[in-house]
């Protein structure tokens, strides 16, 4: 995925959305570090303080942990999934 640089929604939220998905989507499974500033700003293509302002979103919204010293985790509730436990009666 790609950040759309003329859009009218700022980078960080766009990087941040990203990030979600591929939370939602497993790719970042709980307990699992996401990508760090850098690689970021690698991926994307944009200055730190906006992938570290989309980390900082991620976090505002309990998707991710950071551990100073060690990087940024999914959550455990990030990825609680809705099971159905086949007892619909």
């Amino acid at each position: 995925m790609t950040v759309d640089l003329e859009g009218p929604e700022p980078l960080y939220e766009q990087i941040a959305a990203i990030l979600s998905a591929r939370i939602a989507d497993g790719t970042y499974p709980p307990r699992r570090r996401v990508p760090s500033e850098a690689a970021l700003c690698d991926e994307f293509s944009v200055s730190r303080p906006t992938a570290r302002s989309a980390l900082q979103l991620l976090s505002q919204r309990g998707l991710i942990v950071t551990v100073r010293g060690k990087g940024s985790f999914v959550t455990e509730r990030a990825a609680a999934p809705v099971e159905d436990s086949g007892s619909a009666g």
